[in-house]
């Protein structure tokens, strides 16, 4: 919307305030600043209101708004007085407004700091959570506008509101005067009011999904008249997976006596059906969808999964069209997945929904699977079947030009029936999100990324996101921060979540390995040292072993303490006449499954070469629905035969897992239970074994399994940052120094610092820089040293020569002026004039091993500390380390140690291992320059040399720029592209 005239134009209308938020009833809404066209919508949103609720607004009875009042409360200068709406269908549904006020309560402009505020809303959609959002909205406007405090005045009896205020989490105050609460509200962000916005965020945003996988009722829009189609074909689908809600056909070309369709009642339109439709599944084409988001929003659908294609796919007038479908569900309240999706799955006893193009439900299970691909879901749901693996959701987003796999984690994160996640990514539209999403759920359930379109630099077509400039292996060493176990094929993808779904988490890499091939087993052992795995010596069972041998040597392994994990290679029987006996494979699973039973709970994996029946019997049982527990099963009690009873997934295992019984539950059936808390005697399965065809497959997923163990454990204690650090660091004045070094109008583009204002800013927080005296001459390359003292280093820092010592730009240990001007006589002669090369002069510092420190903003990824040797061996093997900040002291010293280069710090070949804990404390330093001030983009220390005793920072570039938008900080919204 524009400002009309009357609105002053120094205080244009504010668009960025504009957000769509998902409410905590899963339905979305619009939040914007009100103008002056909306006199008619408040006018009708007040009549609407009860009597009760505009006596808590007013204190009096307020039966209807006076001219004066629409005037007054629609005309805004949006810094001292500004109202926003909440809006759904283009309707408001509540409005909050503040007024800045002096130390009197009287109307003031800047300097004063404080507002009043008022909330009012529809009794409706009371109890959505919409003053909740509103109050983060409103408190982002105005720290904005220079205000840092909310006061409001409330009736005792206004209980609602009061706890909205007193559950935000900011720092608050309250007293009782004249009969009303007043509450002063500080309206700086603390850690409490981040984690409840985040808590309800997560809500929100898992109930929406909920809305869309468990629906009561589902039309298909598009379906034919005559069989074939997309339409027709959904519906199919979907009364084929025996869908336990109701189903409607719709096609505004149907005859107005056509009564059914497959069996299902037939309309020309969701207003036709005349009741309640949960889910719509739009399957026409791109250009009539807008008339049926339409129908579909009037007539209260919660949301919609668009399969039609034509959209951003086919370049900017399908993006286009893409944006104004996703503007128009929002504004109706309802959620999309798609366009250009392939549909979604549910196989919750309760739902058994099949809304997709694939012809066959998989089996229900504990594996919950997002794709951004059709054509790679159809492989992954092929292959997960082949092996019989069960799912408990599968979503094919096609373009996700609104819910996302962000989305979805924050909904697996607490399903009870999910306990893996499994997600193919083209793209990132939100990483910063993304990554503490993924943090948050992988320390509760493995999260598996297979990231599409990796070294493309751009997006797939349909997916407008951020374009992040960081290299993919930052990307990959950035989600294994966060816990994801990032793949690099669908295949692996597949061989990881098997083992993960049904096997548990391993104590540590510990490897045995057993079986009847010599051969298949040493192939096995290389396998693990490769991976970083350490494999016992293969137990070779010989070719004559039995299905009984078999049994009993897994057993021994098992119960073997010096173990973590197994592996058993098994290749086909041959009978006398030298034919292969493959019947002996359904026997050899029987006797693999009763020692895992029966053996204390380590994970277990099998290889086998042209073993088919093995294969299939192994998958048979491998299903990761929940199987009959031991009360049901003859024989001892595993918890009777072993000191640590076997659970079916490490997310069973989480005994404080969180979320447990929140609203995001798609199942609400017994076969949902954690085994690690099952009273009712089932629990599942403990006897399901993935079986690969080859040695590298196996090992590669159990390499996966044991990295991501390890971070578990390791995530149950988060690390923290130094309280020391507080004693060394000067916030304030650092501050200062960077907004005077900005100026008043900065440059978006931002600006380098001189040597000598990159040693002042780093100073305030302790990280001192070795003086570079410059010498453009001889003399004064004398005088420069003559004030350091020697020895001393003459280098260039000419940028073509800059840390390239291998070019011959710096001359070490200069003991005297001789030594000096015989030195600088070199460089000027080999090298160019010392105006091509800049020389400068620098003490010497102890010997050490020379490292590089950098920290920079990516836009779409946030801050990234970055750590790696000097030199150039480094650079071109990609050997750099990095991590998201602000890091902890667990993060930064899993920093140094993740390099290949690692040995070198740590006394490699007899050397003196170097000050690693120094080395850690930079880290520390430079990762909470960077979070303390954003404006700070980008920080290189090179080369940082790390003695046995302490480091120095012998070079140091810095760029400031005005800080960039930190979504992740603001109120809650969903994306807009």
């Amino acid at each position: 919307m524009e400002p009309t005239p009357e609105q002053s134009p120094h205080h244009a209308y504010p668009d960025h305030w504009e957000a769509d938020v998902v409410l905590r009833d899963g339905g979305t809404a619009r939040v914007r600043p009100i103008t002056t066209d909306d006199a008619e919508r408040l006018v009708s949103f007040y009549e609407q209101v009860s009597d009760e609720s505009k006596y808590y607004r007013f204190f009096a009875p307020y039966p209807r708004l006076s001219a004066r009042d629409v005037h007054r409360f629609t005309h805004h200068d949006y810094v001292d007085r500004v109202g926003l709406a909440v809006t759904v269908g283009g309707e408001f549904i509540a409005t909050v407004r503040y007024d800045r006020i002096d130390d009197r309560g009287r109307p003031a402009s800047a300097p004063a700091d404080e507002a009043e505020v008022a909330f009012l809303v529809q009794d409706a959609h009371q109890g959505r959570g919409v003053a909740s959002a509103l109050l983060e909205h409103i408190a982002a406007v105005a720290r904005e506008r220079g205000i840092r405090r909310f006061a409001a005045e409330v009736l005792p009896a206004n209980n609602k509101m009061i706890k909205v205020f007193r559950d935000a989490g900011f720092t608050q105050q309250r007293s009782f005067e004249d009969g009303s609460v007043h509450l002063t509200l500080d309206l700086e962000p603390t850690a409490e009011s981040l984690a409840v916005q985040r808590a309800r965020e997560q809500r929100a945003e898992a109930r929406s999904v909920q809305r869309l996988l468990a629906p009561g009722s589902v039309a298909v829009i598009g379906v034919g008249r005559a069989p074939g189609g997309v339409g027709r074909t959904v519906l199919r689908n979907l009364l084929g997976s025996g869908f336990t809600g109701r189903t409607y056909a719709v096609n505004t070309s149907f005859a107005d006596d056509l009564g059914t369709v497959e069996g299902v009642p037939a309309h020309r339109s969701v207003g036709g059906i005349g009741e309640q439709v949960d889910l719509a599944v739009v399957a026409v084409p791109a250009d009539r969808v807008p008339e049926v988001v339409a129908d579909c929003g009037e007539h209260g659908v919660q949301g919609i999964v668009v399969l039609s294609a034509g959209y951003a796919e086919r370049g900017a007038e399908g993006r286009e069209r893409q944006r104004e479908l996703v503007r128009q569900a929002r504004s109706y309240g309802m959620r999309i997945i798609g366009p250009n999706a392939f549909g979604i799955i549910n196989t919750s006893e309760s739902v058994r929904l099949n809304a997709s193009l694939a012809p066959e439900s998989p089996k229900a299970g504990r594996i919950g699977l997002f794709t951004q691909s059709g054509a790679i879901g159809i492989a992954l749901l092929s292959g997960l079947h082949r092996r019989g693996a069960g799912l408990s959701a599968f979503i094919s987003a096609g373009n996700r030009a609104d819910v996302s796999g962000n989305d979805f984690l924050q909904y697996w994160y607490e399903d009870q029936g999910t306990d893996v996640a499994l997600l193919y990514l083209e793209s990132l539209g939100n990483p910063r999100k993304f990554t503490r999403l993924a943090r948050r759920t992988a320390a509760v359930k493995p999260v598996v990324v297979v990231k599409g379109a990796r070294h493309s630099g751009t997006n797939p077509p349909g997916h407008a996101v951020p374009v992040s400039r960081i290299p993919d292996a930052t990307v990959s060493a950035l989600m294994r921060q966060a816990g994801v176990i990032r793949v690099d094929t669908v295949t692996e993808m597949v061989d990881v979540g098997l083992l993960l779904a049904g096997q548990p988490l391993p104590d540590g890499p510990r490897v045995a390995i057993l079986g009847n091939s010599e051969s298949l087993g040493l192939l096995t052992y290389d396998a693990c040292l490769a991976e970083g795995l350490r494999p016992r010596p293969p137990r070779d069972l010989t070719t004559e072993a039995s299905p009984r041998d078999f049994r009993r040597a897994l057993a021994e392994a098992l119960a073997d303490r010096t173990c973590d994990a197994v592996i058993v290679t098994a290749i086909p029987w041959v009978g006398e006449n030298g034919e292969a006996l493959t019947g002996e494979g359904e026997v050899l699973a029987a006797a693999l499954r009763e020692a895992a039973t029966t053996g204390p709970a380590k994970p277990v994996a099998v290889v086998h070469v042209e073993m088919g029946g093995l294969a299939q019997a192994l998958a048979a049982a491998t299903s990761t629905a929940n199987q009959p527990g031991p009360a049901d099963r003859p024989g001892p009690h595993p918890a009777a035969a072993a000191p640590q009873a076997r659970t079916s997934s490490p997310a069973a295992s989480a005994a404080t897992r969180p979320g447990r019984s929140g609203a995001g539950a798609a199942t609400d059936s017994a076969d949902t239970t954690d085994s690690a808390d099952a009273t009712d005697g089932t629990r599942p399965s403990a006897g399901r074994i993935p079986a690969y065809p080859a040695a590298e497959r196996a090992v590669r997923a159990l390499a996966e399994v044991v990295k991501y163990a390890q971070w578990r454990r390791h995530a149950a204690a988060p690390g923290k940052v130094p309280e020391f650090l507080d004693e060394t660091i000067d916030e304030h004045a650092t501050a200062g120094l960077i907004e005077t070094l900005l100026g008043p109008d900065p440059d978006p583009r931002g600006r380098p610092l001189t040597h000598d204002e990159a040693r002042e800013l780093l100073a305030g927080y302790g990280v001192p820089v070795r003086p570079a005296l410059p010498a453009p001459d001889p003399e004064a390359a004398v005088a420069a040293a003559a004030e350091l003292g020697y020895p001393v280093a003459l280098k260039t820092t000419a940028p073509h020569l800059r840390h390239r010592a291998d070019l011959g730009g710096v001359r070490l240990d200069l003991v005297n002026e001789n030594a000096l001007r015989r030195a600088y006589d070199e460089l000027t002669e080999l090298l160019g004039t010392p105006a091509e090369l800049r020389p400068v002069v620098q003490a010497m510092v102890p010997r050490g091993v020379d490292t590089v420190v950098r920290a920079s903003i990516d836009a779409a990824a946030g801050a990234v500390l970055s750590f790696g040797l000097a030199g150039a061996p480094s650079e071109l093997l990609g050997d750099t380390a990095h991590r998201l900040v602000p890091a902890t002291d667990r993060d930064v010293a899993e920093l140094i140690r993740s390099i290949r280069a690692a040995p070198v710090l740590f006394g490699w070949r007899g050397a003196a291992p170097a000050d690693t804990a120094a080395l850690e404390e930079l880290l520390l330093r430079v990762s909470r320059l960077v979070d303390d001030h954003p404006e700070v983009v980008s920080v290189a220390l090179e080369p940082v040399v790390v003695a046995t005793q302490g480091l120095t920072v012998l070079g140091a570039t810095v760029r400031l720029a005005p800080p960039p938008a930190r979504s992740d900080l603001g109120p809650r919204r969903l994306p807009s592209y």
